[in-house]
C-alpha cells in the first residue's frame, strides 16, 4: 500500500521532471552555431588598379567627359583602394556582352575554393550537410544554383536546398535566419549557407550617373559558412547566434525605388543607386535598432535612456527648452564588436555616427571596404575575418552584425565569440600588419585628376 502511494506521490513529479528535461533539451538543439567560415580572395589576375580602370573606362564608348568627371568624383570619395576584384569578363573586355558560362564560372570558381575550405577547416564532408541555403540576388540558373553545388559535391539525396534571389546585401543573414528557422524545428542538423553576388550579367555599360555609381562600389567575392545545432560539436564551434531582427520597408514606395535593378532610357540593365537612398536606409535603420535593442543591451543602458529621452521632451516642449542635446543610445554597453556593411563610405560614417561609435570601431568595415569593395551580401564576413585576423576576438565578446538591401531592408544579429580567435581568414595573405594603412587616400585623381579642367568642346581622351 505505502509502495502504491509512492508512486502516486512521485508520478506528478517524475512528469514534471521529464516535462522539464525535454524543455531544456529541445532548447539546447535550437542553438545556432558558427563552426567555421571562409571567404572568398580571387586570384591576382583578377585586380582593378587604377591603370586597369581607366583602360576599362576608356573602352566604355558611352562615357562622355561630364560621365567622366562624375566617375572621378565617386571613385575617388569612394573609399575603395587598387586592390579589389573584377569578373573575368571585365579583365578579358567582355562587359559589353558577357555570357551566360561567364557567369557561370564566376560562382562556380567560387564554390570550389570557398566551400573546399570551410568543409576542410570544420573536417566535414559534403555528405554531412543536411541543409544548404544559397544566396546570389542577381544571377537565376536552371537548375538552379544549389543544384550545382549539390551535383558537384554529390551530396545526399536527402539534403534540403534553399536557393534565394533578389534579396540583396543583407541576404546572407537571411539565409541565416532560414537555417536559425530549421534548427527550431529539427535535431543534429548541419547546414551550408553560400553567399554571393554575380557581377559578370549586371555590369553596366551605359551613361546614367545613379547607375553607373554601381560599378565603382560592387566588387567580385563570397563566404561559404557551416552551422550546426549539434551539441556534440559546441566545442569546435566559433559564434553562437543569440539574436537576429529583420526590418522590411518593401511598403514604402520611396523605400522600395531607391535600390532598384531597372533598365535606362537605351534598355541597357543596370543597378540604380537612388538620391533618397541614405535616407531610406536611416529610417530602415532606427526601426530595426528600436527592435533589436532590448533584446541586447542591459536593464540599466535602456533605463538611462528612456529617463533621458523623457526629460529631453519635456525640456524641448517648455518654453525654455530647445537647445538641449537629443540623448543617444549607448550600444557599446552591450556590444563589444561591430561588423557594418561595406556599401560604400557614406554608409560606414552614417551607422558610425548614429551608433556613436569610434574609428577603432569602423576601421574593420572601412579597411574591407577599401581591400575588397562592396562584395554585397558576404561582405559583413570579410569585416568579421579582419576582427579575426587582428586577434581582436577573446572568448565571450559580443558581435553586432548590420546590413542593408534592396527592397529596402535592414538586418541585423548578435553573436557570441565562444573562444579566442586569430585565424584571419582570406587577410592572411594580406599583410595584415599593414592595415591600417597611413591613408586610404586612392591615386585615381593623381593619374586623371586632367579631367577636370577639361573642355567637353575640344575633349579627346588620350590613347
Amino acid at each position: 500500500m505505502d509502495n502504491i502511494l509512492f508512486f502516486l506521490y512521485s508520478l506528478p513529479l517524475v512528469c514534471l521532471f521529464f516535462l522539464l528535461y525535454k524543455v531544456i533539451d529541445q532548447r539546447r538543439h535550437q542553438c545556432c552555431y558558427i563552426l567555421n567560415y571562409q571567404c572568398y580572395k580571387p586570384c591576382d589576375e583578377r585586380k582593378l588598379n587604377t591603370e586597369f580602370c581607366g583602360e576599362v573606362i576608356k573602352r566604355t564608348k558611352n562615357l562622355g567627359l561630364n560621365e567622366y568627371k562624375f566617375l572621378l568624383k565617386a571613385i575617388v570619395s569612394s573609399g575603395i583602394g587598387e586592390e579589389t576584384y573584377a569578373p573575368w569578363m571585365v579583365i578579358n573586355g567582355r562587359e559589353d556582352n558577357p555570357t551566360y558560362e561567364d557567369a557561370i564560372l564566376e560562382m562556380e570558381e567560387f564554390f570550389c575554393d570557398s566551400i573546399d575550405k570551410v568543409l576542410s577547416k570544420t573536417g566535414l564532408s559534403p555528405r554531412d550537410i543536411d541543409v544548404l541555403v544559397i544566396n546570389v540576388s542577381m544571377l537565376s540558373t536552371s537548375p538552379s544554383l544549389a543544384s550545382r553545388v549539390i551535383n558537384k559535391y554529390k551530396m545526399r539525396d536527402d539534403v534540403k536546398t534553399y536557393n534565394l534571389t533578389g534579396m540583396g546585401c543583407s541576404a546572407s543573414l537571411i539565409s541565416i535566419n532560414i537555417v536559425q528557422s530549421i534548427f527550431k524545428s529539427r535535431k543534429n542538423v548541419n547546414a551550408l549557407v553560400v553567399t554571393s553576388e554575380s557581377l559578370t550579367p549586371n555590369w553596366y555599360t551605359g551613361n546614367n550617373r545613379s547607375m553607373i555609381l554601381a560599378n565603382c562600389l560592387f566588387r567580385s567575392g563570397g563566404c561559404a559558412m557551416i552551422l550546426t545545432n549539434k551539441v556534440a560539436l559546441r566545442s569546435k564551434a566559433i559564434f553562437k547566434l543569440k539574436c537576429l531582427v529583420r526590418t522590411h520597408h518593401g511598403a514604402k514606395d520611396e523605400a522600395y525605388g531607391s535600390c532598384i535593378q531597372t533598365e535606362d532610357e537605351l534598355g541597357r540593365v543596370g543597378f540604380h543607386l537612388g538620391k533618397n537612398l541614405p535616407k531610406a536606409a536611416t529610417r530602415a535603420l532606427i526601426d530595426n535598432l528600436k527592435e533589436i535593442s532590448p533584446r541586447i543591451l542591459p536593464v540599466r543602458e535602456l533605463l538611462r535612456f528612456a529617463i533621458l529621452s523623457f526629460a529631453y521632451k519635456l525640456n524641448k516642449g517648455s518654453s525654455k527648452g530647445g537647445a538641449a542635446i537629443r540623448p543617444m543610445i549607448n550600444f557599446k554597453s552591450g556590444v563589444d564588436h561591430f561588423c557594418i556593411h561595406t556599401g560604400g563610405k557614406a554608409v560606414i560614417d552614417g551607422i558610425g555616427q548614429s551608433l556613436g561609435l569610434s574609428e577603432y570601431d569602423l576601421e574593420p568595415a572601412r579597411m574591407t571596404l577599401h581591400r575588397f569593395g562592396n562584395t554585397s551580401a558576404s561582405s559583413l564576413w570579410y569585416v568579421l575575418g579582419y576582427m579575426e585576423a587582428k586577434k581582436r576576438f577573446k572568448k565571450g565578446d559580443r558581435v553586432f552584425m548590420i546590413s542593408f538591401g534592396a527592397g529596402f531592408k535592414c538586418n541585423s544579429c548578435l553573436w557570441e565569440v565562444l573562444r579566442d580567435l586569430d585565424d584571419g581568414n582570406c587577410w592572411k595573405e594580406c599583410n595584415i600588419d599593414t592595415y591600417p594603412p597611413k591613408t586610404l587616400t586612392n591615386p585615381f585623381m593623381e593619374k586623371f585628376g586632367w579631367i577636370q579642367n577639361e573642355d567637353i568642346s575640344t575633349f579627346k581622351f588620350p590613347e
